[in-house]
């Protein structure tokens, strides 16, 4: 578009040539036709006055502005040469940082599979030192098999879980390793309903420990409180025996109340030497759905709401395979309470890890068999090698149970199981009995502790001095519990 001051220039150009023609007509009397031809010459050198003017002015512009233009590309161009060589100079820090990591990391793994090499040939070493000592005949025993020593009752638990699992119990207050006489009763024998009743009703329920260890460490991390029972004559019956009867008669709320008072006892002496110790005490299903029983239990447990990270409160497979809206309203009470749950006596690996973690579930108990066994991978959806994968998405660690040989460590080390537990590690073993002297110094000290202690958690080895009828039992067990706990000055 023409520029305003352009029209406006040519206007006056054109009143100037015209003004210029009319005074030179009528002041000096020239004729018209030359009046109007000095006023158009006037008019035309204007105009290329005024074209010239504006030529030379926009050179000078576009003069000024090229050199603008020349000296921002200049800078430009410098600006982005100062970029490059220090993104170069960035590259090369980055290259030469990701070949030194990698250099670290590939030393770090060549001496991780070292490690994993000699660690296989250890294992194996000593699986074959295991079979060699397996194939040695046994000494013939001095004591006759049918003599039976009595079996001790649970007393006091001193432990170092952070040590190795030979050193985690005190030796000196250990039972010796004979293991006393075990019964195996007749199945819906009402003599034998009697026997567990009377059990029961003296205190003859004892506790017994079993670790459960870290691998390939070997480290105490848990304990197991496994219940058994003493007859009249002080022989043991295992809990896989009397537990179906004893839930037939409506016996095993009392069993498991007794025995979870005691885990806690346990617990809390565990947790003086390493907080980060915890105990598995197993719970029946007939306690689960009991609303009276469960009343009870739960009352103890929001009581010990603070011991609730350690302490794992654990059931049997078919009982979560299996619960009714009773049981599911229970189990959410306890883990809305911090309680943690773990399975066990798993008999297949068709396992919802998700539906478990949902519950609650933090730990799963499977046979070191079953995990072992080829024919499982063609019964489930999931290779044994990638269940403790699956279910560590979920927050569940697998526990392989029953491990009785050097050999099944070693395979199950190649399915990343990180816990382990059975007879290779330690049996389950109660503690030394107190002693005539000891009892009496219990019975001394029962009354200093007999006011943070429940009446339910007495020791269940009663002596011919007990109390008589119609007196509250005495707490001479419990005190002898603390002071052993706290161990010697």
């Amino acid at each position: 578009m023409i520029r305003i001051s352009t029209i406006f220039v040519g206007i006056c150009m054109t009143l100037i040539a015209a003004s210029l023609g009319a005074v030179l007509h009528l002041v000096a009397k020239i004729p018209g036709q030359e009046a109007a031809i000095v006023s158009l010459a006037a008019l035309t050198i204007m105009i290329l006055y005024n074209a010239v003017s504006m030529r030379i002015k926009d050179r000078a512009e576009a003069s000024g502005q090229i050199s603008d233009l020349s000296r921002g590309t200049t800078d430009l161009a410098r600006q982005v040469a100062e970029y490059g060589r220090r993104l170069a100079a960035l590259e090369a820090k980055l290259n030469a940082s990701n070949t030194a990591h990698q250099d670290r990391i590939q030393g770090v793994m060549g001496e991780i599979g070292e490690l994993g090499a000699m660690m296989r040939q250890l294992a194996s070493s000593v699986a074959a030192h295991d079979d060699m000592l397996a194939a040695i005949p046994p000494a013939p025993a001095h004591v006759p098999t049918a003599i039976a020593p009595p079996a001790p009752s649970v007393r006091v638990l001193s432990a170092m879980p952070e040590m190795p699992l030979a050193v985690d119990i005190a030796e000196d207050t250990l039972t010796p390793a004979a293991a006393p006489a075990v019964i195996v009763p007749p199945k819906n024998d009402m003599q034998f309903v009697n026997t567990i009743r009377r059990a029961i009703n003296e205190s003859r329920i004892d506790i017994y420990l079993q670790p459960v260890v870290t691998l390939p460490q070997r480290k105490v991390r848990f304990y197991e409180a496994i219940s058994r029972l003493r007859d009249d004559t002080d022989q043991i019956i295992v809990a896989d025996d009397f537990i179906g009867p004893a839930e037939d008669a409506g016996f095993m709320q009392e069993i498991d109340h007794s025995v979870l008072l005691r885990s806690m006892q346990v617990l809390r002496r565990l947790m003086v030497r390493n907080k980060d110790v915890g105990v598995f005490c197993n719970v029946a299903k007939s306690t689960l759905s009991d609303k009276t029983a469960f009343a009870q239990f739960i009352d103890f447990l929001d009581a010990n709401r603070a011991l609730a990270p350690s302490f794992v409160l654990e059931f049997k497979h078919s009982t979560f395979r299996h619960l009714g809206p009773v049981e599911s309203e229970h189990l959410a009470a306890l883990a809305q309470r911090g309680y943690r749950f773990s399975i066990d006596h798993v008999t297949d690996l068709r396992i919802d890890a998700r539906e478990l973690a949902d519950r609650g579930v933090r730990y799963i108990k499977v046979p070191a068999a079953l995990l072992l066994d080829p024919k499982q991978a063609s019964l489930s959806d999931i290779h044994a090698g990638d269940l403790s994968d699956l279910l560590g998405r979920f927050g569940i660690d697998l526990i392989a149970d029953r491990i009785e040989g050097e050999r099944s460590v070693v395979d199950l080390l190649d399915f990343d199981v990180r816990f382990g537990q059975g007879f290779l590690f330690a049996a389950p073993r109660p503690l030394r009995p107190e002693t005539p002297a000891a009892n009496g110094t219990a019975a001394a000290s029962a009354s200093t502790s007999s006011n943070n202690a429940p009446t339910g958690t007495v020791s269940p080895a009663r002596s011919a001095s007990a109390a008589p009828r119609g007196e509250p039992p005495r707490n001479g067990g419990l005190a002898a519990l603390a002071r052993r706990a706290t161990g010697p000055n």
